[in-house]
């Protein structure tokens, strides 16, 4: 697309923004699977449905704009969920896989706080009223759900490192040597 204009960075942005939220659609339901606390994996599924309301709302944008509701593929989505995926698929355990699905929940949450708040902001400028309000709705949803990680994340990590410290301390116990039936000590 050439960009000669805001209006055509913005709707470059938007579009990339949708097919993010398109990613996220697929990708929070494996998250979700994944979960090993049930509050963690409840906050997944309310958040796979707060992102198809924002899907929506980028649909209304794009619409109301006179423009096609078509995604462009971004890529930096792609990456972080790629990398989430990686983390599904290590060995972790119980608080330690929740832990790892915080941190690429976080990672998620961070990147689409700083798409929208640009997206927001050249609403703003171009005087595009009712987009910015959507935009602003679906911004602070954004930072409640990082809020609302960061919270959970206190909970889980220290369950985490305390089942880590319970296996290291294991690790690092003496062991007794037993003498075996009809040997001298």
């Amino acid at each position: 697309m050439n960009h000669n204009n805001l209006k055509s960075l913005y709707v470059d942005e938007l579009r990339d923004i949708y097919n993010s939220e398109q990613q996220l659609i697929k990708a929070l339901p494996k998250m979700a699977k994944a979960a090993n606390s049930d509050e963690l994996r409840k906050g997944f599924e309310e958040h796979l449905e707060q992102t198809r309301q924002h899907a929506t709302r980028l649909e209304q944008i794009l619409s109301a704009l006179g423009e096609p509701v078509k995604g462009k593929k971004c890529k930096g989505m792609a990456g972080i969920v790629a990398e989430g995926g990686e983390m599904m698929s290590e060995d972790f355990d119980g608080a330690l896989m929740d832990a790892a699905l915080i941190s690429a929940a976080q990672r998620v949450e961070h990147y689409e706080i700083a798409a929208y708040g640009a997206v927001h902001a050249y609403s703003e400028l171009m005087g595009e009223s009712e987009a910015a309000s959507l935009l602003q709705q679906t911004l602070e949803e954004e930072k409640q759900t990082n809020q609302k990680l960061t919270e959970l994340s206190e909970q889980i990590n220290s369950e985490a490192f305390d089942s880590g410290s319970e296996a290291k301390e294991e690790e690092t116990r003496p062991r007794h040597k037993t003498a075996k039936a009809g040997s001298a000590n």
